[in-house]
């Protein structure tokens, strides 16, 4: 004869009946499980540019609100929105040009906006390309892309001429090196601009509408040329009203208005199928003036 259950309330479980889960009781700690052997572990991807709940203000104006941004290494981000809507104002802060009001920045995993972070040394990692070229008037594309790796990074003339002189034929501008700007095209001087910013060998590069200036003839060239850069596997930010390029080059698309991030997604995503009414609205307006 089988032994009665014991007084204790408990009804034994029959066999092959189906084990009800754990409950997690408060203040217990359970260890995760261990790792399937012969298992590939999956390495966490530290972002080049992460930003957390940034925001930034002009007087009473709140331009960036709780700004939350992640840039994976070797990909592309485009930042779309209406004049206003803080891209550049992003970008900005992004390379400590701005200083932020509230939110965090990290820079390939350590933090650039805590207090005594030396601003130089971040922007010496990352190269920034504005609307306008910037190009110094009294000195040739040579000596204007040479000026920073002798200055600020210490190389010699040697070394930054022979670095300068190898992107500008890589990127179709070797016949141009002894030249002024003044002597170039718009879109020849901001093929120059890029170069400049490549030549410190950035860890990340920004991008500031720079086609914005440009007559239509020249956007081409300089368009092809970040698409160049982009196959090299340099990381970037791009803010651009260019809708037909930001979706071709961009892994990444973030829609910004009012100084928020309201949709970002893949380019199929954000331009085929966006979510929110106000992307809908925007994307229309640009598909009625012919711009994707």
């Amino acid at each position: 004869m089988s032994a009665a259950p014991e007084a204790s309330g408990e009804r034994p479980v029959p066999t092959g009946a189906p084990v009800p889960p754990e409950v997690p009781v408060p203040g217990v700690h359970v260890p995760a499980e261990a790792p399937v052997p012969g298992a590939t572990p999956v390495p966490e991807v530290t972002p080049v540019l992460r930003m957390e709940a940034v925001r930034k203000s002009f007087g009473t104006s709140l331009v960036l609100r709780d700004v939350d941004l992640d840039v994976a290494p070797h990909t592309v981000t485009a930042l779309i929105g209406a004049s206003g809507s803080g891209k550049s104002t992003l970008l900005r802060c992004a390379n400590l040009l701005e200083e932020i009001d509230d939110g965090a920045i990290w820079l390939d995993g350590a933090e650039i906006t805590e207090p005594g972070a030396d601003a130089d040394a971040v922007r010496r990692g990352i190269g920034v390309v504005f609307q306008a070229y910037n190009l110094f008037p009294h000195l040739t594309v040579l000596q204007n892309i040479t000026l920073a790796p002798r200055r600020v990074h210490g190389l010699s003339r040697a070394e930054a001429e022979a670095r300068a002189r190898e992107l500008l034929e890589r990127l179709g501008l070797g016949a141009k090196a002894g030249e002024y700007p003044d002597r170039l095209s718009g879109g020849q001087q901001q093929r120059a601009a890029i170069v400049r910013a490549l030549a410190v060998r950035p860890r990340l590069l920004l991008l500031d509408e720079i086609t914005a200036a440009l007559d239509p003839e020249l956007v081409g060239e300089v368009l092809g040329l970040v698409r160049e850069v982009k196959d090299e596997g340099m990381t970037m930010v791009i803010a651009t009203h260019e809708m037909a390029f930001a979706r071709e080059v961009a892994d990444q698309v973030c829609f910004l208005d009012a100084g928020v991030v309201l949709e970002r997604g893949t380019p199929e995503d954000v331009f085929g199928n966006p979510r929110e009414e106000r992307t809908r609205r925007f994307l229309r307006r640009i598909v009625e003036a012919g711009r994707l």
